[in-house]
């Protein structure tokens, strides 16, 4: 197994991160009250924290492809996270919580899935 593979259990833990923090920032409550999240925004450190942690997942899974370890997972992960982020661009406030419950659910899937594979690749 490659070492850089032993960061996917990290990367459900920030998938997991990613849907709480949203709900916080993009809740029901948020939309009730008539604030735009996207207006405020989260304090600079955690915008700069995520925006790196979100460059550093994109980088792992570019670095899997070229291992082509979890090949299939791999690409899914790619495709559903661009998907994802171009329907988030174009649609309204209400849906992009939807959509990234969705996008979230499908990444820790494959996520576990992959996990799953390099668990028996081990034993």
């Amino acid at each position: 197994m490659a070492p850089i593979a032993a960061f996917a259990p990290a990367w459900i833990g920030f998938e997991v991160l990613q849907l709480v923090v949203s709900e916080r920032y993009l809740g029901v409550k948020q939309i009730q009250a008539g604030r735009d999240p996207r207006l405020a925004g989260p304090p600079e450190i955690v915008a700069f924290i995520w925006a790196v942690m979100i460059v550093l997942y994109w980088a792992w899974m570019f670095g899997m492809l070229y291992l082509r370890v979890g090949l299939p997972q791999v690409l899914a992960l790619i495709i559903i996270s661009t998907l994802g982020y171009t329907v988030r661009r174009s649609c309204g406030l209400k849906w992009v919580l939807v959509v990234l419950t969705f996008e979230g659910a499908i990444r820790i899937g494959m996520l576990v899935s992959l996990c799953t594979l390099l668990w028996r690749e081990i034993y």
